[in-house]
């Protein structure tokens, strides 16, 4: 089957600006300021326990997926968005934990909606390194974690420092996991026109 980094391909339409690795850090040229959101690892692990705590669950098997790159999107969203996503919970009427959190790492206006032009090298990062099967069937793609990725998953999943992310993720898991992708798509227009269906074609949400 078609993988994300096949389909991706070479075009510039595909392209994003290259992220960091944590192990090219001391290649760097003295004086240039590096955050988190510029490195992969940052974005992998975020999407690793996305999959984890977002995604459905077969129990038979003990793997964890998320069917569809725009659910993938539009839960990351939620999750990068806290404070769109307490309206998206007041929205249905769901109380949830209050999170002050600002976003860390923003994303762009695109076709369907808040996107992430890195994700075409954060997918096939995960991809490569077997943490992460990507597969297409028809126009969908399927993402699911690998019995590798599982483990590394629920390690980071029980580190303090996400203690934060994953907390929030399951809140997301509760309120909107059972939604589709065009179902989230669909919420984001209808809640947050002027923030993001005003928008132009890549522009940054704030």
């Amino acid at each position: 089957m078609e993988t994300l980094s096949q389909a991706a391909g070479p075009g510039p339409r595909r392209r994003a600006t290259a992220m960091e690795s944590l192990k090219s850090i001391d290649s760097l040229s003295l004086g240039r300021t590096l955050t988190a959101d510029d490195l992969i690892e940052f974005h992998a692990s975020r999407l690793l326990l996305l999959v984890l705590l977002c995604g459905v669950q077969n129990r038979g098997q003990g793997t964890y997926r998320i069917d569809g790159l725009t659910k993938l999107a539009k839960l990351d969203f939620f999750v990068r968005y806290p404070e769109f996503f307490r309206r998206a919970a007041a929205h249905f009427n769901t109380s949830i934990a209050p999170d002050t959190s600002v976003p860390e790492s923003k994303m762009i206006r695109f076709h369907y909606g808040p996107w992430d032009k890195r994700y075409y090298q954060v997918l096939p990062y995960l991809e490569a390194r077997r943490l992460l099967a990507v597969e297409k069937s028809g126009s969908t793609y399927t993402f699911s974690l690998t019995p590798q990725g599982t483990a590394v998953s629920k390690q980071l999943s029980e580190d303090p420092s996400f203690a934060g992310l994953a907390a929030r993720m399951r809140e997301v898991k509760r309120v909107l996991g059972s939604r589709s992708g065009s179902s989230l798509k669909d919420l984001v227009y209808a809640l947050f026109d002027e923030e993001v269906g005003a928008k132009q074609l890549n522009a940054t949400i704030q």
